[in-house]
């Protein structure tokens, strides 16, 4: 899921050497921290919040497929 993430995030922004995931193992879920650097950050949430919900819902669907929960946290 990290490498998915990473992936997506590196196409969408103009620093992708700046773009970084951390995974935080938890015992329901596993949390998923994005960061980019702070000028990509509107790129990466996009108008109204749409970019973000569609890296959430492929996340889903991913996580999904593996009997998983992941949950994506972008962070400033």
């Amino acid at each position: 899921m990290k490498e998915l993430i990473q992936r997506i995030a590196e196409a969408l922004v103009d620093n992708p050497e700046q773009v970084t995931v951390t995974a935080l193992k938890g015992s329901q879920a596993t949390v998923l921290e994005l960061k980019v650097a702070k000028e990509d950050l509107g790129k990466i949430i996009g108008k109204q919040g749409r970019t973000a919900k569609a890296i959430r819902t492929i996340l889903g669907a991913a996580s999904a497929k593996e009997n998983k929960r992941t949950v994506l946290e972008i962070v400033e």
